[in-house]
Protein backbone atom coordinates (compact mmCIF):
# COMPACT_ATOMS: atom_id res chain seq x y z
CA UNK A 1 0.00 0.00 0.00
CA UNK A 2 2.93 2.34 0.70
CA UNK A 3 4.02 1.93 -2.91
CA UNK A 4 0.46 2.73 -4.08
CA UNK A 5 0.41 6.04 -2.21
CA UNK A 6 3.79 7.04 -3.61
CA UNK A 7 2.72 6.20 -7.16
CA UNK A 8 -0.49 8.23 -6.80
CA UNK A 9 1.32 11.30 -5.48
CA UNK A 10 4.26 11.28 -7.84
CA UNK A 11 2.58 10.25 -11.06
CA UNK A 12 -0.98 11.49 -10.72
CA UNK A 13 -2.06 10.53 -14.21
CA UNK A 14 0.74 8.66 -15.86
CA UNK A 15 3.28 11.45 -16.16
CA UNK A 16 6.16 9.40 -14.86
CA UNK A 17 8.26 10.38 -17.86
CA UNK A 18 8.20 14.08 -16.89
CA UNK A 19 11.34 14.91 -14.91
CA UNK A 20 11.12 17.70 -12.33
CA UNK A 21 14.25 19.40 -13.59
CA UNK A 22 15.06 22.87 -14.79
CA UNK A 23 16.66 21.45 -17.90
CA UNK A 24 13.22 20.72 -19.35
CA UNK A 25 11.95 24.26 -18.78
CA UNK A 26 11.82 26.98 -21.38
CA UNK A 27 10.50 29.85 -19.28
CA UNK A 28 10.45 32.34 -22.15
CA UNK A 29 7.60 30.43 -23.80
CA UNK A 30 5.12 30.63 -20.91
CA UNK A 31 2.25 33.01 -21.53
CA UNK A 32 -0.71 33.40 -19.22
CA UNK A 33 -4.20 33.71 -20.65
CA UNK A 34 -3.99 37.44 -19.92
CA UNK A 35 -0.87 37.72 -22.09
CA UNK A 36 -2.74 36.06 -24.94
CA UNK A 37 -5.79 38.28 -24.49
CA UNK A 38 -3.60 41.41 -24.47
CA UNK A 39 -2.03 40.36 -27.79
CA UNK A 40 -5.48 40.42 -29.38
CA UNK A 41 -6.50 43.56 -27.43
CA UNK A 42 -9.30 41.54 -25.77
CA UNK A 43 -11.06 41.20 -29.14
CA UNK A 44 -13.04 38.14 -27.99
CA UNK A 45 -14.64 40.27 -25.25
CA UNK A 46 -15.95 42.88 -27.68
CA UNK A 47 -19.66 43.51 -27.20
CA UNK A 48 -19.76 41.86 -23.76
CA UNK A 49 -20.60 43.75 -20.58
CA UNK A 50 -17.88 42.67 -18.21
CA UNK A 51 -17.76 42.13 -14.48
CA UNK A 52 -14.12 41.49 -13.53
CA UNK A 53 -13.29 39.20 -10.58
CA UNK A 54 -9.61 39.78 -9.94
CA UNK A 55 -6.90 41.31 -7.80
CA UNK A 56 -3.31 42.55 -7.87
CA UNK A 57 -1.99 39.11 -8.93
CA UNK A 58 -3.47 39.36 -12.45
CA UNK A 59 -0.36 40.64 -14.22
CA UNK A 60 0.84 40.23 -17.78
CA UNK A 61 4.50 39.57 -18.59
CA UNK A 62 5.22 43.31 -18.45
CA UNK A 63 3.81 43.44 -14.88
CA UNK A 64 0.74 45.38 -15.99
CA UNK A 65 -2.46 44.71 -14.06
CA UNK A 66 -5.57 43.43 -15.82
CA UNK A 67 -7.72 46.36 -14.63
CA UNK A 68 -5.42 48.91 -16.27
CA UNK A 69 -5.18 46.80 -19.43
CA UNK A 70 -8.94 46.39 -19.72
CA UNK A 71 -9.56 50.06 -19.08
CA UNK A 72 -7.14 50.92 -21.89
CA UNK A 73 -8.75 48.58 -24.43
CA UNK A 74 -11.39 49.81 -26.87
CA UNK A 75 -12.84 46.29 -26.93
CA UNK A 76 -13.69 46.03 -23.22
CA UNK A 77 -16.85 47.44 -21.70
CA UNK A 78 -16.08 47.12 -17.99
CA UNK A 79 -19.15 47.48 -15.77
CA UNK A 80 -17.87 46.46 -12.32
CA UNK A 81 -14.89 44.95 -10.47
CA UNK A 82 -15.07 42.35 -7.70
CA UNK A 83 -12.23 41.53 -5.29
CA UNK A 84 -11.61 38.32 -3.26
CA UNK A 85 -10.08 37.84 0.20
CA UNK A 86 -7.22 40.31 0.85
CA UNK A 87 -8.87 42.88 -1.43
CA UNK A 88 -8.03 44.02 -4.93
CA UNK A 89 -4.57 45.20 -3.86
CA UNK A 90 -3.76 42.02 -1.90
CA UNK A 91 -2.70 43.76 1.30
CA UNK A 92 -5.56 43.22 3.75
CA UNK A 93 -5.84 40.38 6.29
CA UNK A 94 -9.35 41.20 7.45
CA UNK A 95 -12.81 41.66 5.95
CA UNK A 96 -12.91 44.12 3.06
CA UNK A 97 -15.43 46.86 2.33
CA UNK A 98 -16.43 48.13 -1.11
CA UNK A 99 -13.92 50.69 -2.36
CA UNK A 100 -13.21 52.86 -5.38
CA UNK A 101 -9.99 52.40 -7.34
CA UNK A 102 -8.21 55.75 -7.20
CA UNK A 103 -6.42 55.26 -10.52
CA UNK A 104 -9.37 54.18 -12.69
CA UNK A 105 -12.34 55.41 -10.67
CA UNK A 106 -13.94 51.95 -10.92
CA UNK A 107 -16.04 50.71 -8.03
CA UNK A 108 -14.54 47.57 -6.52
CA UNK A 109 -17.08 45.36 -4.77
CA UNK A 110 -15.84 43.13 -1.97
CA UNK A 111 -16.37 39.38 -2.08
CA UNK A 112 -14.91 39.05 1.42
CA UNK A 113 -17.35 40.88 3.65
CA UNK A 114 -20.94 40.05 4.59
CA UNK A 115 -21.36 38.45 1.17
CA UNK A 116 -18.96 36.18 -0.73
CA UNK A 117 -20.63 36.53 -4.15
CA UNK A 118 -21.83 39.47 -6.27
CA UNK A 119 -25.33 40.64 -5.33
CA UNK A 120 -28.12 40.97 -7.90
CA UNK A 121 -27.78 44.74 -7.61
CA UNK A 122 -24.04 44.57 -8.32
CA UNK A 123 -24.64 42.28 -11.30
CA UNK A 124 -26.98 44.72 -13.03
CA UNK A 125 -25.83 45.45 -16.59
CA UNK A 126 -23.33 42.52 -16.59
CA UNK A 127 -23.63 39.62 -19.04
CA UNK A 128 -20.12 38.16 -18.58
CA UNK A 129 -17.93 37.57 -15.52
CA UNK A 130 -14.17 37.31 -16.15
CA UNK A 131 -12.06 35.61 -13.46
CA UNK A 132 -8.28 36.14 -13.31
CA UNK A 133 -6.53 35.43 -9.99
CA UNK A 134 -3.30 33.57 -9.22
CA UNK A 135 -3.96 30.46 -7.10
CA UNK A 136 -1.25 28.56 -5.20
CA UNK A 137 -2.47 24.97 -5.50
CA UNK A 138 -3.90 24.25 -2.02
CA UNK A 139 -7.53 23.35 -1.24
CA UNK A 140 -7.88 25.88 1.57
CA UNK A 141 -6.40 28.85 -0.31
CA UNK A 142 -9.71 30.65 -0.71
CA UNK A 143 -9.49 32.07 -4.23
CA UNK A 144 -10.76 28.79 -5.70
CA UNK A 145 -13.81 28.86 -3.42
CA UNK A 146 -14.51 32.42 -4.56
CA UNK A 147 -14.37 31.18 -8.15
CA UNK A 148 -16.70 28.25 -7.45
CA UNK A 149 -19.29 30.43 -5.71
CA UNK A 150 -19.16 33.08 -8.44
CA UNK A 151 -19.57 30.38 -11.11
CA UNK A 152 -22.68 29.17 -9.27
CA UNK A 153 -23.99 32.75 -9.14
CA UNK A 154 -23.30 33.11 -12.87
CA UNK A 155 -25.30 29.95 -13.61
CA UNK A 156 -28.22 31.18 -11.50
CA UNK A 157 -28.27 34.52 -13.32
CA UNK A 158 -27.63 33.27 -16.89
CA UNK A 159 -24.27 35.07 -17.01
CA UNK A 160 -21.31 33.79 -19.03
CA UNK A 161 -18.18 32.94 -16.99
CA UNK A 162 -14.68 33.24 -18.50
CA UNK A 163 -11.55 32.08 -16.67
CA UNK A 164 -8.13 33.41 -17.67
CA UNK A 165 -5.85 30.51 -16.80
CA UNK A 166 -2.65 30.76 -14.77
CA UNK A 167 -0.02 28.22 -13.60
CA UNK A 168 -0.26 26.05 -10.54
CA UNK A 169 2.88 27.52 -8.94
CA UNK A 170 3.86 24.35 -7.03
CA UNK A 171 3.65 22.26 -10.25
CA UNK A 172 0.71 20.44 -11.74
CA UNK A 173 1.96 16.96 -10.83
CA UNK A 174 1.44 16.66 -7.09
CA UNK A 175 -1.93 15.40 -5.87
CA UNK A 176 -2.22 14.28 -2.26
CA UNK A 177 -4.12 14.49 0.98
CA UNK A 178 -7.51 13.28 2.20
CA UNK A 179 -10.72 14.38 0.49
CA UNK A 180 -12.62 16.49 3.01
CA UNK A 181 -15.56 15.06 4.97
CA UNK A 182 -19.06 15.76 3.66
CA UNK A 183 -19.89 18.23 6.44
CA UNK A 184 -16.95 20.35 5.24
CA UNK A 185 -18.26 20.70 1.67
CA UNK A 186 -19.29 24.22 0.58
CA UNK A 187 -16.95 25.78 3.16
CA UNK A 188 -14.79 28.74 2.22
CA UNK A 189 -11.66 26.66 2.83
CA UNK A 190 -12.79 23.97 0.38
CA UNK A 191 -16.00 24.44 -1.57
CA UNK A 192 -15.97 21.14 -3.47
CA UNK A 193 -14.41 17.75 -2.50
CA UNK A 194 -10.70 17.72 -3.26
CA UNK A 195 -7.41 16.74 -1.61
CA UNK A 196 -5.11 19.20 0.15
CA UNK A 197 -2.98 19.65 -2.99
CA UNK A 198 -4.87 19.13 -6.25
CA UNK A 199 -2.22 19.56 -8.96
CA UNK A 200 -4.53 21.60 -11.20
CA UNK A 201 -4.55 25.07 -12.71
CA UNK A 202 -7.35 27.48 -11.91
CA UNK A 203 -8.83 26.82 -15.37
CA UNK A 204 -8.72 23.06 -14.95
CA UNK A 205 -10.42 23.40 -11.57
CA UNK A 206 -13.11 25.57 -13.15
CA UNK A 207 -13.85 22.85 -15.72
CA UNK A 208 -14.06 20.21 -12.99
CA UNK A 209 -16.26 22.39 -10.78
CA UNK A 210 -18.56 23.11 -13.70
CA UNK A 211 -18.97 19.62 -15.15
CA UNK A 212 -18.10 17.08 -12.45
CA UNK A 213 -19.62 19.00 -9.53
CA UNK A 214 -22.57 20.21 -11.56
CA UNK A 215 -22.48 24.02 -11.60
CA UNK A 216 -23.31 24.04 -15.32
CA UNK A 217 -22.65 27.70 -16.05
CA UNK A 218 -21.70 28.86 -19.55
CA UNK A 219 -17.95 28.45 -19.03
CA UNK A 220 -14.98 29.35 -21.21
CA UNK A 221 -11.37 28.76 -20.13
CA UNK A 222 -8.77 30.84 -21.96
CA UNK A 223 -5.70 28.61 -21.96
CA UNK A 224 -2.04 29.46 -21.35
CA UNK A 225 0.73 28.74 -23.82
CA UNK A 226 4.04 27.09 -23.01
CA UNK A 227 3.27 25.97 -19.46
CA UNK A 228 4.47 22.50 -18.48
CA UNK A 229 3.19 20.58 -15.49
CA UNK A 230 6.65 20.17 -13.95
CA UNK A 231 7.24 23.94 -13.66
CA UNK A 232 7.45 25.77 -10.38
CA UNK A 233 6.38 29.38 -10.66
CA UNK A 234 9.92 30.75 -10.79
CA UNK A 235 10.54 28.58 -13.87
CA UNK A 236 7.76 30.21 -15.90
CA UNK A 237 9.45 33.55 -16.53
CA UNK A 238 6.30 35.29 -15.32
CA UNK A 239 6.66 38.28 -12.95
CA UNK A 240 6.38 37.54 -9.24
CA UNK A 241 3.91 39.34 -7.01
CA UNK A 242 2.82 38.17 -3.56
CA UNK A 243 -0.53 36.42 -4.22
CA UNK A 244 -1.54 37.23 -0.64
CA UNK A 245 0.15 39.21 2.16
CA UNK A 246 1.93 36.25 3.77
CA UNK A 247 3.04 34.38 0.64
CA UNK A 248 6.19 36.21 -0.42
CA UNK A 249 8.23 33.73 -2.45
CA UNK A 250 7.99 30.37 -4.17
CA UNK A 251 9.46 28.52 -1.18
CA UNK A 252 6.57 29.76 0.95
CA UNK A 253 4.10 28.65 -1.74
CA UNK A 254 5.62 25.17 -1.67
CA UNK A 255 5.61 24.92 2.13
CA UNK A 256 2.22 26.56 2.67
CA UNK A 257 -0.04 23.48 2.15
CA UNK A 258 1.93 21.61 4.83
CA UNK A 259 2.63 24.32 7.41
CA UNK A 260 -0.86 25.86 7.16
CA UNK A 261 -2.40 22.57 8.36
CA UNK A 262 -1.46 23.67 11.90
CA UNK A 263 -2.90 27.19 11.90
CA UNK A 264 -6.69 26.94 12.30
CA UNK A 265 -8.23 29.89 14.11
CA UNK A 266 -8.49 28.13 17.49
CA UNK A 267 -5.14 26.36 17.18
CA UNK A 268 -2.28 27.53 19.39
CA UNK A 269 0.52 27.68 16.82
CA UNK A 270 2.13 30.60 14.99
CA UNK A 271 3.17 29.92 11.40
CA UNK A 272 5.17 33.13 11.23
CA UNK A 273 2.49 35.64 10.31
CA UNK A 274 3.91 38.91 11.52
CA UNK A 275 7.50 37.86 10.78
CA UNK A 276 9.74 38.13 7.72
CA UNK A 277 9.32 34.41 6.98
CA UNK A 278 5.67 33.31 7.17
CA UNK A 279 5.18 29.59 6.48
CA UNK A 280 8.93 29.04 6.74
CA UNK A 281 8.85 29.27 10.54
CA UNK A 282 6.59 27.74 13.16
CA UNK A 283 6.44 28.08 16.91
CA UNK A 284 4.58 28.98 20.09
CA UNK A 285 5.48 30.24 23.58
CA UNK A 286 4.87 26.75 25.03
CA UNK A 287 7.10 24.77 22.61
CA UNK A 288 10.53 23.38 23.51
CA UNK A 289 12.32 24.27 20.26
CA UNK A 290 15.17 21.78 20.63
CA UNK A 291 12.81 18.88 21.37
CA UNK A 292 10.59 19.73 18.41
CA UNK A 293 13.55 20.02 16.03
CA UNK A 294 14.97 16.73 17.26
CA UNK A 295 11.60 15.05 16.75
CA UNK A 296 11.16 16.48 13.24
CA UNK A 297 14.67 15.51 12.18
CA UNK A 298 14.11 11.94 13.41
CA UNK A 299 11.22 11.57 10.98
CA UNK A 300 13.47 11.90 7.90
CA UNK A 301 11.04 13.90 5.77
CA UNK A 302 12.30 14.18 2.17
CA UNK A 303 13.45 17.58 0.92
CA UNK A 304 13.48 19.52 4.19
CA UNK A 305 15.60 20.15 7.27
CA UNK A 306 14.92 22.06 10.50
CA UNK A 307 16.82 24.50 12.70
CA UNK A 308 15.69 25.77 16.09
CA UNK A 309 14.70 29.45 16.23
CA UNK A 310 12.96 31.95 18.50
CA UNK A 311 10.80 34.74 17.09
CA UNK A 312 8.28 37.37 18.16
CA UNK A 313 5.38 38.02 15.76
CA UNK A 314 4.48 41.67 15.26
CA UNK A 315 0.89 40.76 14.36
CA UNK A 316 -1.55 37.84 14.22
CA UNK A 317 -1.30 34.90 16.61
CA UNK A 318 0.99 35.44 19.64
CA UNK A 319 1.56 39.07 18.68
CA UNK A 320 4.36 40.48 20.86
CA UNK A 321 5.09 37.12 22.52
CA UNK A 322 8.34 35.19 22.21
CA UNK A 323 7.74 31.96 20.30
CA UNK A 324 10.02 28.93 20.19
CA UNK A 325 10.10 26.51 17.29
CA UNK A 326 11.91 25.94 14.02
CA UNK A 327 12.68 27.28 10.59
CA UNK A 328 12.05 24.87 7.70
CA UNK A 329 14.93 24.66 5.25
CA UNK A 330 13.75 23.47 1.84
CA UNK A 331 16.73 21.43 0.70
CA UNK A 332 15.22 19.82 -2.41
CA UNK A 333 11.84 20.98 -3.65
CA UNK A 334 11.65 18.17 -6.20
CA UNK A 335 11.89 15.53 -3.46
CA UNK A 336 9.77 17.47 -0.98
CA UNK A 337 6.80 15.53 0.41
CA UNK A 338 4.07 18.07 1.21
CA UNK A 339 1.68 15.80 3.10
CA UNK A 340 4.56 13.95 4.71
CA UNK A 341 5.69 17.22 6.29
CA UNK A 342 2.18 18.30 7.24
CA UNK A 343 1.11 15.08 8.93
CA UNK A 344 4.48 14.47 10.60
CA UNK A 345 4.37 18.02 11.94
CA UNK A 346 0.91 17.52 13.45
CA UNK A 347 2.04 14.23 14.99
CA UNK A 348 5.26 15.77 16.33
CA UNK A 349 3.36 18.66 17.94
CA UNK A 350 1.06 16.13 19.64
CA UNK A 351 4.05 14.18 20.91
CA UNK A 352 6.12 17.14 22.09
CA UNK A 353 3.23 19.29 23.27
CA UNK A 354 1.03 16.63 24.83
CA UNK A 355 -2.30 18.01 26.04
CA UNK A 356 -1.08 21.57 25.47
CA UNK A 357 -1.26 21.31 21.70
CA UNK A 358 -4.72 21.85 20.18
CA UNK A 359 -4.99 19.42 17.27
CA UNK A 360 -8.77 19.20 16.82
CA UNK A 361 -9.30 22.76 15.47
CA UNK A 362 -7.20 21.84 12.44
CA UNK A 363 -9.71 19.27 11.19
CA UNK A 364 -11.20 21.82 8.79
CA UNK A 365 -7.80 22.27 7.13
CA UNK A 366 -6.79 18.60 7.17
CA UNK A 367 -10.30 17.81 5.94
CA UNK A 368 -10.78 14.45 7.67
CA UNK A 369 -11.88 13.55 11.19
CA UNK A 370 -10.52 10.06 10.62
CA UNK A 371 -7.05 11.42 9.86
CA UNK A 372 -7.16 13.65 12.96
CA UNK A 373 -8.12 10.67 15.14
CA UNK A 374 -5.38 8.52 13.63
CA UNK A 375 -2.79 11.22 14.31
CA UNK A 376 -4.04 11.47 17.92
CA UNK A 377 -3.58 7.71 18.32
CA UNK A 378 -0.02 7.93 17.03
CA UNK A 379 -0.53 5.69 13.98
CA UNK A 380 2.39 5.58 11.52
CA UNK A 381 2.10 8.32 8.90
CA UNK A 382 2.23 5.85 6.01
CA UNK A 383 -0.67 3.91 7.55
CA UNK A 384 -2.65 7.13 7.78
CA UNK A 385 -1.91 7.97 4.16
CA UNK A 386 -2.93 4.51 3.04
CA UNK A 387 -6.28 4.96 4.78
CA UNK A 388 -7.47 7.51 2.21
CA UNK A 389 -5.65 6.16 -0.86
CA UNK A 390 -8.83 4.78 -2.45
CA UNK A 391 -10.66 8.13 -2.18
CA UNK A 392 -7.63 9.95 -3.51
CA UNK A 393 -7.36 7.57 -6.46
CA UNK A 394 -11.04 8.19 -7.29
CA UNK A 395 -10.46 11.95 -7.25
CA UNK A 396 -7.43 11.59 -9.52
CA UNK A 397 -9.39 9.52 -12.04
CA UNK A 398 -12.10 12.21 -12.15
CA UNK A 399 -9.54 15.00 -12.23
CA UNK A 400 -7.79 13.53 -15.24
CA UNK A 401 -10.85 14.22 -17.39
CA UNK A 402 -10.34 17.95 -16.94
CA UNK A 403 -6.60 18.24 -17.48
CA UNK A 404 -5.81 20.79 -20.21
CA UNK A 405 -2.00 20.68 -20.22
CA UNK A 406 -0.75 17.14 -20.76
CA UNK A 407 2.98 17.72 -21.26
Amino acid sequence: MKRLVIVIVAFAFGLASCALSKSSVNAAQVQSALDIMVQEDFASLKGKKIGLISNHSALDRQSRNILDLMQASKNVQLVAVFAPEHGFYGKADEKIKNTKDEKTGMMIYSLYDDTRVPTKEELKGIDTLVFDIQDIGARFYTYTSTMAMCMKTAAENNIEFIVFDRPNPITGLRVDGPIQDEDLYKKFTGYFPQPIIHGMTIGELAKMFNEYYGIQCKLTVVEMKGWKRNMFFDETGMPWINPSPNIRNVTQEILYPAIALTEAGESNISVGRGTDSPFEVLGAPWIDADKLVQEMKSRNIPGVDFVAIHFTPTESKFKGELCHGFKVILTDRNLFDTIGLGFNLLAALCKVGGDTYKLEPNRGLVGSRDVIERIKKGEPIETIRSSYAKQLDEFIKARNNFIIYKN
